[in-house]
């Protein structure tokens, strides 16, 4: 199926030819691939910060979507990522580019630093690996088995390749071999260049960890994850389409349509959709709220997926009376 990304006569974004389970699949491992929820803390008496920055509807859209929040002494801008990216986009310019070179810390969902990634080895082999005995495939239907392996077949892998693992993580391994396929690799995702380009001038923080966000997929039961996985073994092929749709909207600083991607997709499934997108966005505010206490420049670059949709991060920091303003 192919996807088509128009407008339809009430002119309410971009649609799709593909179930918004299908979709769910994409969009999940584009942004999320190691995500999670971390539990929300509240705050009684919200204190408004000002901002004079533009409002987002005098941004000439065109370059992915950067946004500031601050204070008397303190300034935070917040840059949406991809990931996954070809390497043939030129988005560090500009604004962005001015934006890190001023900042004195760059922050992440997760430590992105090579001794925090070489972690995720055994991080994996603690939490991905399936008991003594039991096998992905020996998990699955007849008919789920077979879907399963008609698209390890089309991505050249193995049948029994990922056995070993549970369902979400192979999910997430097929995603990101479709991503390669494709020409998306991580070494090209906006975090991966951002660390490289900062260097040893700024100082780092990540929101997360990585524990935590693999926790996400794997508390879920194992039923749904099976049920993830065969969804996006049945949509494979519409996986690498999927990114670079996500990633024309990204490019281009269209919020809104990629906001109507993520509530269509994730009408789906709701519980998902809050522990990886809506809970983690409350946190993420409480951690600026904080943050903002705290005089100093900070960049923070997370999934472009947390400022487009329902319950946003906007969203969440409005809920604190906390401005974000978009400047790009």
């Amino acid at each position: 199926m192919k996807i088509e990304h128009r407008r339809n006569e009430e002119d309410q974004g971009p649609t799709m030819t593909i179930k918004p389970r299908k979709i769910f699949a994409g969009i999940a491992t584009l942004a999320l691939a190691t995500s999670t929820m971390a539990c929300a803390q509240t705050q009684e008496h919200p204190t408004p910060v000002a901002s004079t920055q533009a409002p987002a509807s005098d941004v000439e859209l065109g370059a992915p979507a950067l946004w500031r929040v601050a204070d008397d002494d303190t300034t935070i801008y917040v840059f949406g990522t991809v990931h996954a990216l070809p390497d043939d986009i030129d988005w560090y310019s500009g604004p962005v580019k001015t934006a890190l070179d001023s900042s004195e810390t760059l922050v992440t969902e997760i430590d992105m630093s090579p001794a925090a990634l070489a972690n995720v080895p055994a991080i994996v082999q603690q939490t991905a690996i399936l008991p003594e005995g039991t096998t992905l495939r020996s998990l699955m239907t007849d008919d789920q088995r077979a879907t399963y392996e008609a698209a390890l077949a089309k991505l050249g892998i193995q049948p029994g390749a990922l056995d070993r693992f549970e369902p979400w993580f192979a999910t997430l391994q097929i995603s990101q071999i479709a991503f390669a396929a494709a020409g998306f690799t991580g070494e090209n995702g906006t975090e991966k260049v951002l660390d490289r380009t900062v260097g040893d001038r700024a100082g780092r923080d990540a929101l997360e960890t990585i524990e935590m966000q693999l926790a996400i997929f794997d508390e879920l039961p194992q039923d749904a994850q099976i049920d993830y996985l065969v969804e996006t073994a049945e949509g494979v092929d519409q996986i690498g389409p999927m990114l670079q749709t996500m990633i024309d909207e990204w490019a281009a600083g269209d919020v809104d349509d990629l906001g109507a991607i993520l509530n269509e997709a994730f009408k789906a499934d709701p519980v998902l959709a809050n522990r990886l997108l809506y809970s983690r966005n409350a946190n993420w505010a409480t951690w600026i709220d904080d943050r903002l206490d705290q005089p100093g420049t900070i960049f923070m670059a997370v999934g472009a997926g947390h400022m487009a949709g329902d319950q946003k991060l906007q969203d969440k920091l409005a809920e604190r009376g906390i401005k974000m303003v978009r400047i790009q």
